[in-house]
């Protein structure tokens, strides 16, 4: 009975063992198993002859790994969207049955398609690779992550590829390995195996000594800029005090410039060619009609006396749709503020849209409390101060590559991104936030300063060497002298962005033309 009983439950313990060795995979901790974290899944797949179960596999791997790495969704649920603790860790469960339903999709498309064609072991395996490598790459996530990051965070050299083919090809890669890996387990006690096993480990150091060669011929910087990065680290119950007009934003004020002020003088010795202040720091509406009122006369005149120019995140307001816009805005040293800002594009669900409600209004009617912005026109123009050339982001609009090569492609020189990640907590999605953030400089080889209210805020440089970082949940600020390229050169990856994508898909389609021509040659099997 017992040895029964163990028969049954050790197929159901590899999904399991593929979510841990995903989750603990990923930032913030290292990709100790990242080249071989599906194996354990493939083997399970391998051997099903029912869908259900290999539906089922695919959703225990994904909802373990979510727990692991993204279990701070709970902690947003608490704080972002005031649920009670209990009501949180439901959400949580729910979230991660449903975050990342590309693993047993994969696995479903995959045993179709192997029932349908009888493709054989070697074809079979290897579009079992490809499948689940383009529905990762193509899956619709709250948080678009992938596994090119964790060697970045890792400090791994590899991650200098993302020049060439971005984080998205070197994900692809790291799951591409796990294949050899796969047939190396099969056949751990062949000379075939063991043969496999060495050849990706040489593959993967080679790639690393790429990496460290991609950056060591990199051009030397021509110019350089002190930015002066303020965290005033203020409370989310003060924030929304502030937005909804209940007071706190005298004190918010106060304690930005006092914190400026403090920065100021510690490094009176030095110039500044500008200050950052995050994402809706500033505690009132800015834009040309809403100038002259209290807080930005304020502000205009404290930069004006201090001769110290500012980029800062606040509330406009778009005129025509008569909606707010979460805004980056430019002051010069005299606090005029300059015509061009930009407004946040990338629209956070539920946060500062509701999906649908433009078709459903009475979707607003269930959810009143949940913010109402306009979008902004999107990556179509740069941020200029003083011959300054800044791409500008808010939050996680950083997290899409795509949106990074435009303002590239505008000729940006360095990037500016303000956050507000006061509503995740400070174990996870701080580091995976801030490593996702700085990979853009990394693909595009433009230096990222990153300015958020409570940490991480920090500059990487084009070489992706990530400076000095602030702490989290602490009142902070840095002076950071950022060399950079006047005009940079375009990278490879911006050039050929399209590469990786057509590559997979090739591939897929490759594999597929020779399934079909194998089944013809043997019909009856």
């Amino acid at each position: 009975m017992k040895n029964l009983i163990a028969e049954r439950l050790t197929p159901w313990q590899l999904p399991v063992l593929s979510g841990i060795l995903i989750g603990t995979s990923y930032i913030p901790f290292p990709p100790w198993a990242a080249l071989f974290c599906f194996v354990p899944l493939w083997l399970f797949w391998n051997r099903q002859t029912r869908l259900k179960h290999v539906f089922l596999g695919g959703l225990l791997t994904s909802f373990v790994f979510t727990l692991i790495g993204f279990n701070w969704v709970t902690y947003t649920l608490h704080e972002f969207a005031h649920l009670p603790w209990p009501l949180a860790v439901v959400g949580m469960i729910l979230y991660a049955l449903l975050a990342h339903l590309f693993v047993p999709l994969a696995g479903m498309l995959w045993f179709w398609g192997r029932s349908r064609f009888a493709w054989n072991d070697r074809l079979s395996l290897a579009l079992m690779a490809m499948i689940t490598v383009l529905c990762e790459a193509y899956s619709l996530t709250l948080f678009d992550w992938n596994f090119g990051y964790s060697w970045y965070g890792a400090g791994a050299p590899i991650f200098h590829w993302a020049e060439i083919i971005g984080f998205k090809g070197i994900s692809a890669l790291t799951l591409l390995a796990n294949l050899p890996l796969y047939w190396a387990w099969v056949r751990r006690r062949e000379i075939r195996g063991k043969m496999l096993l060495a050849s990706v480990s040489v593959v993967f150091a080679l790639l690393n000594f790429g990496g460290l060669w991609l950056k060591n011929r990199l051009p030397e910087p021509d110019a350089s800029l002190n930015a002066l990065l303020v965290q005033a680290s203020i409370e989310n119950s003060e924030k929304l005090a502030a937005e909804l007009g209940k007071g706190f934003r005298q004190e918010i004020f106060k304690r930005y410039i006092t914190l400026t002020d403090q920065a100021l003088e510690a490094h009176k010795d030095k110039k500044i060619d500008m200050a950052l202040w995050p994402e809706t720091a500033f505690p009132a509406i800015l834009g040309p009609e809403f100038i002259d009122q209290e807080y930005p006369s304020a502000l205009r005149a404290y930069l004006h006396e201090r001769q110290l120019p500012l980029i800062t995140g606040a509330y406009g307001y778009d005129l025509l749709k008569r909606l707010p816009t979460n805004s980056l805005f430019v002051l010069d040293k005299d606090g005029e503020l300059l015509p061009a800002h930009y407004s946040k594009t990338i629209l956070l669900a539920f946060g500062e849209y509701i999906p649908g409600e433009e078709t459903f209004p009475q979707i607003r009617q269930w959810l009143p409390e949940t913010g109402q912005f306009a979008r902004g026109k999107g990556p179509s123009e740069l941020l200029t101060w003083n011959g300054f050339k800044i791409g500008a982001q808010i939050c996680y609009e950083s997290l899409f590559p795509e949106f990074s090569r435009e303002l590239a492609g505008h000729g940006a020189e360095f990037i500016v991104n303000a956050t507000n990640d006061s509503w995740y907590g400070a174990w996870q999605e701080p580091y995976q936030h801030m490593y996702m953030t700085m990979a853009r400089g990394v693909e595009f080889r433009i230096p990222v300063l990153r300015v958020t209210n409570t940490g991480i805020s920090t500059v990487s440089l084009a070489s992706g060497e990530i400076l000095e970082r602030s702490p989290i949940y602490r009142p902070w600020s840095g002076l950071y002298e950022v060399r950079y390229r006047k005009n940079p050169e375009p990278t490879f990856y911006q050039r050929g962005f399209w590469l990786v994508p057509v590559l997979l898909w090739s591939s897929l389609a490759v594999l597929l033309v020779v399934g079909w021509f194998s089944r013809n040659r043997h019909p009856d099997r």
